[in-house]
């Protein structure tokens, strides 16, 4: 499976202990990966739509996660996106962090709120990462999976207008560590966080792929 990833990334891949999420954080992932499966079973298009209330750190964490992992276990037909209540910036500790672990990113514009190209393999379509709102023209008006992120998105979208699921997976935010110590720690911990959860949910659908 390493062509599907650069072997940085893999070799991450194959470090994350999915046996460390909790029941409590399974039961949590339960709903997407049934609707998922359920996709799978129509044979139709799975659009995932990652939210958070700026859409700057953990919204863009999970998106990039689960594209690649889509990529990783050959899940086909899979899309990823990320949206804010309200637009800034992805913050640059991300983009920093999943450098260093070793996707490969290239700002494609300036200003405050940059357009970055993010790639995790050489065959497989870069992820255009920057803030935008949900419901921006960007990502899916229908069809798709709304997947809260953090708890205060959650709470201030009562109605994600189009989905045909709304699921809860809420991270703590690693923006408590900025301008600490601990800052860098907290990011890359939070990034691998998300990256086994999202390996927990792509490598229980590989079954469904291989009947």
């Amino acid at each position: 499976m390493n062509d599907k990833v650069y072997n940085d990334i893999a070799n991450i891949i194959k470090s994350l202990d999915v046996s460390l999420v909790s029941e409590t954080r399974q039961n949590t992932l339960q709903p997407l990966i049934e609707y998922i499966k359920d996709k799978i079973a129509s044979k139709t298009s799975i659009r995932l739509n990652f939210i958070c209330t700026h859409n700057s750190r953990r919204s863009h964490l999970s998106q990039i996660w689960a594209q690649t992992m889509a990529a990783y276990f050959n899940i086909g037909n899979v899309s990823c996106y990320s949206g804010g209540t309200e637009a800034t910036a992805m913050f640059p500790k991300v983009e920093e962090t999943l450098r260093n672990q070793g996707f490969q990113n290239q700002k494609l514009s300036e200003g405050d709120n940059p357009v970055y190209s993010v790639k995790f393999s050489d065959n497989q379509p870069s992820i255009i990462a920057f803030s935008k709102e949900f419901s921006a023209s960007f990502n899916p008006s229908s069809d798709f999976a709304a997947i809260m992120t953090c708890s205060s998105a959650d709470e201030a979208c009562p109605m994600v207008l189009g989905c045909d699921a709304r699921i809860a997976v809420t991270y703590e935010d690693p923006k408590k560590s900025d301008g600490t110590p601990q800052q860098t720690e907290t990011y890359i911990n939070r990034s691998l966080q998300i990256a086994t959860e999202m390996k927990f949910v792509f490598s229980k659908l590989q079954s469904i792929i291989k009947r």
